[in-house]
């Protein structure tokens, strides 16, 4: 089995796995799980309103980093997910999100498929950093509901991931909540088809330029343990890397960008074997 099928198998059976909750999808009045597994977090993009979610959202979690009722909890949330960068950098964004493969599932239906120009891409990717400092911190430590609770604004205001796998199942399983849909639902639902719909075009754009999860992992890129390697003397500097690398990255030049989702479609494309994965002190660039 090739690498890039494994990695979609991977990807489906982590995602089934993670919202594995069955009793929570029967029809009726959908009873989310909040059980012990719920106050983990799963390391990747996964909402915690999801009628099987057995985890926590990993975003979620890190804005109750300013919840003065959680905040020992939230502490711990953002050093797991530290460690995980640590470990990995952003080889969870390529391997086990499942909204990731949802986008690349979309990308794969024949169209014309658009290229950023590089002077408008690079800018944009600097917006999921703004999302994880404005959004995800920011925003709930300096605005505190009357409770002194911060609001959790990524989650409650963007994360598609939240419309698509929380939202509207429990709309389409509980036909009370359908008669009190307001105005933060529909706003929540364009964002999520304004998503699909640039997924068929581009790449993965919700991970290049708004996943505040993947800019957190992004980090870490640079210093995990897990890296990807380059053998300069085997290296013949054909470019075939960078041609295929989606993510519009050139492996032979930055070999552990902050962008690289450690897919390994490089890996497998590169003629001469001289890129692979290995451990940091075993690099060779």
């Amino acid at each position: 089995m090739d690498r890039q099928r494994l990695r979609k198998i991977i990807q489906a059976a982590w995602g089934i796995l993670s919202n594995s909750y069955v009793k929570g999808f029967l029809p009726g009045d959908p009873v989310i799980y909040k059980g012990p597994l719920k106050r983990f977090c799963v390391p990747g993009m996964n909402c915690y309103s999801c009628p099987g979610a057995l985890g926590a959202c990993p975003i979620g979690a890190m804005q109750a980093v300013f919840d003065g009722r959680r905040r020992k909890f939230a502490f711990y949330v953002v050093g797991f997910l530290a460690a995980i960068g640590l470990l990995v950098g952003r080889f969870i964004c390529g391997w086990l999100c499942l909204f990731g493969l949802i986008q690349e599932l979309l990308y794969k239906i024949p169209t014309p498929k658009l290229t950023i120009p590089q002077k408008i891409d690079k800018p944009l990717r600097y917006l999921k950093y703004v999302m994880l400092l404005v959004m995800v911190f920011a925003l709930p430590f300096f605005y505190r509901s009357q409770y002194g609770a911060g609001d959790p604004f990524f989650c409650k205001y963007v994360c598609p991931v939240g419309t698509l796998e929380g939202g509207i199942p429990l709309v389409l399983l509980n036909e009370g909540m359908r008669a009190t849909l307001g105005w933060l639902f529909k706003w929540k639902f364009l964002l999520l088809i304004l998503c699909i719909a640039a997924s068929i075009f581009i790449y993965r754009p919700f991970c290049k330029y708004i996943c505040p999860l993947g800019a957190f992992y992004a980090l870490f890129q640079k210093v995990s343990i897990l890296r990807l390697r380059i053998d300069t003397d085997a290296c013949v500097n054909c470019g075939l890397c960078t041609r295929t690398c989606k993510m519009n990255v050139s492996p032979c030049k930055e070999p552990n960008s902050a962008e690289c989702i450690r897919c390994g479609e490089c890996v497998d494309a590169c003629p001469k074997k001289a890129l692979s994965f290995g451990m940091a002190k075993n690099n060779k660039k």
